[in-house]
């Protein structure tokens, strides 16, 4: 469960989009490209590495929108309003106590933004499928990356029968499919100065119409990789009254890289101390507590930094809270621990999907 916003209306976008519903048949590396059939989609890139004792976290995620109910057509100025890419980029020095976040929106045509089967980019922000890898590249003046990702384990599908059910009624739902654990090595450059770094990234892609109602106005997101080669994703979706939904799920994923389903009832995230941002004012529980009793596990989950922030700078994108944590955890009585990243949506004011 990832983040975009509404930047049209469904009445303006019509109805030919594509819902996601039950008995999607993933193949690869054809569901690893775009799918304008579709009205949102996003691929995102988030990971934990380090060069000796400093650590870094960072993010790259491509947003993809519809805004033209027949973008699919041919014909037209190459110009013409079909597709949107918003992009964000951000980087956390662990080591240094300092968090780096930059955004881009820019139409697909001709050739700014777009995304193709190996390939999606925002400019000279992009990610390239070659040669059995991922190529992350993506710089401003302040911070970059320049990261090779390498999976170590297949394509994970998360939900039941195709599709993670979002909310109440058919449609309702994404295809969500995700790379758990994907070997890390190159650049991170913060402040002009490159360094060498290595670790674990993650990698999200959904596509879908519709998801969230009126009535869901944000989402608690996690992804942890653990030292003894597991993973697990959970989401809980929250109401306007601040409670968590029913909707709520996740995945398991085992050595081998098999993905176990989890329903709302099979795991607990119960939010703990909080952190004020001076920007936006909102207030995040930046530490967790979360539960899986038929794993027999239990985690405290705390921010790397806590103030890791994305403080929107344009009317098209929410702020919302997506960092680096630590995980501290007991599994059938013995310590493990972890690092993923946390996402935490509506906080701010709620996040607007497409309907």
């Amino acid at each position: 469960m990832r983040l975009l916003l509404c930047l049209v209306s469904a009445a303006a976008l019509g109805a030919d989009f594509r819902l996601a519903l039950p008995g999607y048949r993933f193949e690869f590396p054809r569901d690893h490209g775009p799918h304008e059939e579709f009205r949102t989609e996003w691929w995102y890139f988030t990971g934990n590495v380090s060069a000796g004792e400093r650590e870094f976290g960072y993010e790259l995620t491509f947003f993809r929108q519809a805004v033209d109910e027949e973008q699919g057509r041919e014909g037209g100025s190459a110009w013409r309003l079909r597709q949107i890419y918003l992009t964000h980029f951000a980087v956390s020095r662990i080591s240094g106590g300092r968090f780096h976040h930059a955004s881009r929106l820019n139409r697909a045509g001709p050739g700014i933004a777009g995304a193709l089967p190996g390939r999606v980019w925002n400019g000279n922000w992009s990610a390239v499928w070659k040669d059995g890898a991922i190529h992350l590249v993506a710089s401003t003046e302040e911070f970059g990356v320049k990261l090779t990702l390498i999976p170590d384990k297949p394509p994970v599908i998360h939900g039941v029968n195709g599709v993670s059910q979002k909310a109440e009624g058919a449609g309702r739902a994404s295809h969500y499919v995700s790379l758990t654990r994907l070997r890390t090595t190159g650049e991170i450059t913060v402040e002009g100065k490159p360094v060498a770094v290595s670790g674990l990234s993650w990698m999200d892609h959904e596509f879908f119409t519709n998801q969230l109602t009126e009535d869901q106005t944000g989402w608690d997101w996690l992804s942890l990789q653990f030292e003894d080669s597991t993973e697990l994703m959970l989401v809980r979706i929250r109401r306007r009254d601040g409670a968590a939904d029913g909707f709520a799920s996740g995945t398991m994923v085992d050595v081998r890289g098999a993905g176990r389903h989890l329903t709302a009832a099979a795991f607990t995230m119960t939010p703990g101390a909080t952190w004020k941002s001076p920007a936006s004012g909102a207030e995040y529980s930046v530490e967790w507590r979360i539960e899986v009793p038929g794993e027999s596990m239990a985690c405290s989950i705390k921010p790397a930094l806590r103030e890791q922030e994305l403080v929107s700078r344009n009317r098209f994108s929410p702020t919302y809270w997506e960092g680096a944590v630590r995980a501290e955890c007991r599994r059938d009585g013995r310590p493990v621990r972890g690092r993923g990243y946390l996402e935490m949506t509506g906080y701010a004011g709620a996040v607007q999907l497409s309907r």
